[in-house]
């Protein structure tokens, strides 16, 4: 724990918190994979809580050392991932793994592993045994193995760990210079768009099922754009749910090589009823006809472009809608009132490290966009979507 290396009389007073920032940039609500039978041992699998999100509000001032020391569990966590840490102890049973076994399986036959399983049961992905052998937390159970219908460890183990993880270590020069890579010139690099898309799209196929689900009614709809819309896991979630329906991806190049393999697994109708444009999206003119579309979806894009071209994004879609189309922003967003939730505004703040002229986005500042763009303001909604992260502001063409 942090308070560990400032002192005895801190460490025996030292906060939980640490354990609390695992769940730290999450951008999906789970994805959608197998089933695991848990160990008897261990409780039932439950609802993903993401209780880091409350833990963050916990208390009347900052819990310093939790904040602090927090980028050492997040990496004992990533590192597990790597080293399929998780995988192994779940395939010993509730009988529980030993560490001499797990250095074989790991083949990290030293003992560097007992430190990294030490400090796991300490922010409690563990659990140890009285007879020294280790057990998997519920929570680790049900979200970090593959087996899982929940699992999402390939997102934080290749897009967080891999990537934004290190992204985020340029953020004080990205404040301080305004120097920092696009979007798109990151992603010029062929192995860091296919990671990133392969890493998002499990969780972006359970946000868009939620969306549809309950918080969208998709109506008489026949044409959609998906700007920016990565490996089209939107679309094939709104095509497989309304008839009829047809997708156009607009994605950069690199993007789009990697979601055609992801779009060649899909069914053959979706297939069919899903094309992919390759575009920057913030090109000044889009390859779509004009009152064309149903549906102009934007996710994840107002936030990752320079804040002076928001309100262009806008106007396209404005321009690409049909009399009585919805533009719908789908986003990392805090609240108004510009006090949290914090892990909205975390996310909005590892944008900065690829771009860095880009708005920490909230529903007015989109509305107010919606409203310069042409959009009628007053029939404007704000729904929650991910808890405590992400909302979806809806604009309506008149």
């Amino acid at each position: 724990m942090a308070a560990a290396v400032r002192s005895a009389v801190r460490a025996a007073a030292s906060r939980a918190g640490v354990a609390r920032l695992q769940g730290g940039a999450v951008a999906s609500i789970g994805a959608c994979r197998r089933t695991i039978d848990a160990p008897a041992s261990l409780a039932a699998p439950r609802p993903r809580a993401f209780a880091s999100r409350e833990g963050w509000q916990e208390g009347a001032d900052v819990d310093l050392d939790s904040v602090a020391y927090g980028f050492m569990a997040s990496q004992a966590l990533f590192t597990a991932l790597e080293v399929e840490l998780f995988e192994h102890i779940a395939a010993a049973g509730e009988a529980g793994a030993a560490v001499a076994d797990l250095q074989q399986q790991t083949k990290v036959n030293a003992p560097r592993l007992q430190t990294l399983i030490t400090s796991l049961v300490a922010i409690k992905c563990l659990k140890r045994t009285d007879e020294g052998l280790y057990l998997l937390s519920p929570n680790t159970a049900q979200y970090m193995v593959s087996s899982s219908k929940h699992y999402y460890g390939d997102y934080l183990q290749f897009q967080i760990g891999r990537q934004f993880y290190h992204r985020m270590g340029a953020l004080p020069e990205a404040m301080t210079t305004g120097k920092a890579p696009s979007y798109a010139s990151w992603f010029s690099d062929p192995n860091v768009a296919k990671t990133y898309t392969e890493a998002q799209h499990n969780g972006s196929v359970a946000t868009a099922k939620y969306l549809v689900k309950k918080k969208l009614q998709l109506g008489n709809v026949s044409t959609m754009l998906d700007v920016g819309g990565g490996s089209g896991a939107f679309s094939y979630v709104f095509t497989g749910a309304t008839p009829g329906l047809k997708s156009t991806v607009l994605e950069l190049p690199e993007v789009c090589r990697t979601a055609q393999g992801i779009l060649s697994q899909q069914t053959a109708d979706v297939q069919e009823r899903v094309n992919f444009v390759e575009l920057d999206a913030t090109d000044p003119t889009w390859p779509v006809p004009d009152a064309h579309f149903d549906i102009v979806l934007m996710s994840y894009i107002s936030g990752s472009v320079p804040e002076k071209l928001i309100g262009e994004l806008y106007q396209n879609a404005y321009k690409a809608l049909r009399p009585g189309g919805r533009l719908l922003v789908h986003d990392f967003m805090v609240n108004d009132s510009l006090d949290g939730p914090a892990l909205g505004a975390l996310w909005a703040l590892q944008h900065v490290t690829v771009n860095a002229e880009g708005l920490g986005l909230c529903p007015q500042e989109i509305i107010k966009r919606f409203g310069e763009a042409g959009f009628d303001t007053d029939s404007s909604e704000t729904v929650e979507m991910i808890h405590g992260m992400t909302k979806l502001v809806i604009a309506h063409k008149k």
